[in-house]
C-alpha cells in the first residue's frame, strides 16, 4: 500500500511564517502556520529561528520529537503557490 495523498515529502519554511510543501500526491502550495501561533502548544514557533527549523519526518512537518502538525490539517489548509 502506497503513502496518503496528503504525506509531506518536502517542507521550506519562510520568515512570513509560511510553509512551502509538497505532497506525495503532487500537490504543492503554502500552508500559512501563523494561526498555530494562538495555541499554548505551539508558542515555541513565535521564535523565527525556531519556527525556521521546520523540516518533514514520517510524511509530516516537525520541529522537534514534541512539536509537529497534522499533514491531513496541512493538505486541506494548504492555498495554492502565488508562482504556481
Amino acid at each position: 500500500m502506497g503513502k496518503p495523498r496528503w504525506s509531506v515529502i518536502r517542507a521550506v519554511p519562510r520568515e512570513d511564517y509560511t510553509i512551502e510543501v509538497e505532497f506525495y500526491d503532487g500537490k504543492t502550495g503554502i500552508y500559512d502556520a501563523k494561526p498555530l501561533l494562538e495555541y499554548k502548544v505551539y508558542a515555541p514557533l513565535k521564535r523565527l529561528p525556531f519556527f525556521l527549523t521546520a523540516h518533514v519526518e514520517y510524511g509530516t512537518i516537525v520541529w522537534n520529537d514534541d512539536l509537529d502538525v497534522a499533514p491531513e490539517r496541512v493538505y486541506d489548509e494548504c492555498r495554492a503557490s502565488a508562482e504556481a
